[in-house]
């Protein structure tokens, strides 16, 4: 039995419209995770939010001011996924002389890095909360002297490798916010993230390798908690430290 074909007319809504009424979801690089907090930790984030958060900024919002948030002009560094921070706190408190903005997603992660940096008494430590990507869209080109993306979700599934961080569009998008010889430095335990990783990060026309193959750890990059599991699970890490040209 032959079906009828049925016309599109002017007045029914175009296949287009009806697509751009119902925009995809974005594809998130990360998972939303929750987690409870402890006493200190909820006095942290209810005392210094206000003080040093920033809620990631979307759609058309106007660029973050760094100067403004940090309340001084200094080299800035973004660390992407700052989990806990420990490192964060770690490398801001050697670095007094640079800004460390960390992006997190995990609450109980944002309050403690609060926490650490206050008891450090560290003024060069700020954290901002949701998308890395969206943040990174919201900075300025060229506003960043480094950008730290340390042990991200490898996604090892392969229908999975789109949400991974390291890839083509959005190393594009870290380096035209590096100024001219900034630092894009990554760090996985996950051996075929690693590989994946400097074939990407090989291929991005601005950015030039500052070691040939992977990198040692620097010295300047704390050990975490989480790279000492790995190390004795057997896992190898690789660092990927670039510059931009």
């Amino acid at each position: 039995m032959a079906y009828a074909r049925f016309a599109v007319t002017s007045t029914d809504p175009s296949p287009t419209a009806v697509r751009a009424s119902h925009p995809a979801r974005p594809i998130r690089t990360f998972h939303p995770r929750r987690g409870r907090m402890t006493t200190r930790q909820t006095d942290a984030l209810a005392r210094l939010w206000p003080l040093h958060g920033l809620t990631v900024p979307g759609g058309d919002a106007a660029p973050v001011d760094l100067a403004g948030l940090f309340g001084r002009r200094a080299p800035v560094v973004l660390e992407i996924g700052s989990g806990m921070g420990d490192t964060t706190v770690a490398m801001a408190a050697a670095d007094p002389g640079r800004d460390y903005l960390a992006v997190e997603v995990h609450t109980p992660g944002i309050a403690n890095l609060l926490d650490l940096a206050e008891r450090r008494a560290l003024t060069n430590v700020r954290v901002a909360e949701g998308d890395a990507l969206d943040l990174v869209a919201g900075l300025p080109p060229g506003s960043l002297d480094a950008v730290h993306v340390f042990f991200p979700d490898p996604w090892p599934k392969s229908r999975h490798h789109k949400r991974r961080i390291v890839q083509p569009r959005h190393v594009a998008l870290l380096r035209s916010r590096l100024a001219a010889g900034g630092v894009l430095h990554c760090a996985t335990d996950w051996a075929e993230y690693a590989t994946a990783m400097r074939m990407t990060l090989d291929a991005d026309p601005g950015l030039v390798a500052t070691h040939e193959g992977f990198a040692s750890r620097p010295p300047h990059r704390p050990v975490t908690k989480f790279e000492r599991r790995a190390i004795v699970a057997g896992r190898p890490v690789a660092d990927l430290i670039y510059r931009r040209a």
